[in-house]
């Protein structure tokens, strides 16, 4: 007989169970614990801070970054060479709000805006010069406008997009001071240029500046930003003050219903993974809204690869160009 006050033997095969039903436990917490861990340093999506940070950093992306841009500057000054410098007129009251204009020999030739990109930050317009050529032998003017920076503008995006605006005004409503026609205006931006590119497309063109509502008759924007929600929470919120009225009136996406222009738009393959999702669900939320899109992937080609396919006939976007403006390069 066993005395209740005296412990039962525990035998080996016990005493194993117990041990790994302690470990069965164990591990079920930790993982757990793991995966609240895991959910509570999410920022965006399936990214961690770093990650989002990466993910709107396009060198880490692109590695050859410094030569392509360099690129950029070198291939303008090569045109400039052969075709001439550009026509330089002010837009605005301040010595950034001027734009270069590169015309053809045609009279009342259609015209093409370019926006270019920079994060927002400042860059020339004379090193985006270089698509001009292509689209002068095409029988078109290529229009650069220069435009205030967010370093420059105390983080505010709100002066870049007025800028951008008017500039694309002053070039329809002197269309004819160089020769322009102004019932045949394309846009296209890339990189933050796409971004600002595509907030103009939602300006009210008839009460703010007395244009057609449809005076933009096609845009291609490339490797743009179409909502603001992922970027505010990135590491871009150091140098851009966004609000939640920044975040809502500049994020194109989110305003489909005043967009009237047929869009093509594009990224590389090898650009960031939250530059691609951007023009995709850009361009997805567009096609639900049975708004008039093309959306292409180019395969081989990172961020800044992509702005120099602008000057290229036989490029995706240079493609692109032509054929939305019903042009072919000579």
């Amino acid at each position: 007989m066993i005395h209740p006050n005296v412990p039962m033997p525990i035998d080996r095969r016990t005493l194993l169970a117990g041990i790994a039903a302690t470990s069965v436990v164990a591990s079920v917490t930790s993982a757990a614990a793991q995966t609240a861990t895991d959910a509570a340093t999410k920022v965006w999506l399936d990214m961690d801070q770093k990650a989002l940070d990466d993910a709107y950093d396009q060198p880490k992306y692109a590695p050859n970054i410094q030569q392509v841009i360099k690129r950029y500057a070198s291939v303008s000054d090569a045109m400039r060479t052969r075709v001439g410098n550009p026509k330089r007129a002010a837009y605005g009251p301040t010595e950034i709000q001027k734009l270069d204009i590169f015309s053809p020999k045609q009279a009342k030739a259609p015209i093409h805006i370019h926006i270019h990109g920079g994060a927002w930050r400042q860059r020339p317009a004379s090193d985006y010069a270089f698509p001009g050529e292509m689209l002068m032998h095409a029988g078109a003017h290529y229009v650069v406008p220069d435009f205030i920076s967010v370093d420059e503008s105390n983080g505010e995006l709100a002066p870049m997009v007025e800028q951008v605006r008017r500039a694309i005004a002053w070039t329809v409503s002197n269309a004819a001071s160089f020769g322009g026609d102004p019932t045949r205006v394309y846009l296209s931006g890339f990189s933050s240029g796409a971004h600002l590119a595509g907030v103009a497309l939602l300006t009210d063109w008839r009460k703010d500046y007395d244009l057609p509502d449809d005076v933009i008759k096609g845009a291609v924007l490339s490797s743009g930003l179409y909502d603001l929600k992922a970027v505010r929470l990135s590491a871009r919120s150091k140098y851009v003050k966004f609000t939640d009225e920044v975040e809502q009136a500049f994020s194109t996406q989110r305003h489909l219903a005043r967009i009237r222009t047929p869009l093509f738009l594009a990224h590389g393959s090898y650009e960031s993974p939250e530059f691609q999702r951007q023009t995709r669900d850009f361009a997805a939320a567009l096609k639900a809204a049975g708004k008039p899109v093309q959306y292409v992937v180019n395969p081989n080609f990172n961020h800044f690869e992509m702005m120099e396919t602008f000057g290229n006939p036989y490029g995706l976007l240079g493609r692109a160009v032509l054929e939305q403006m019903q042009l072919r390069s000579i």
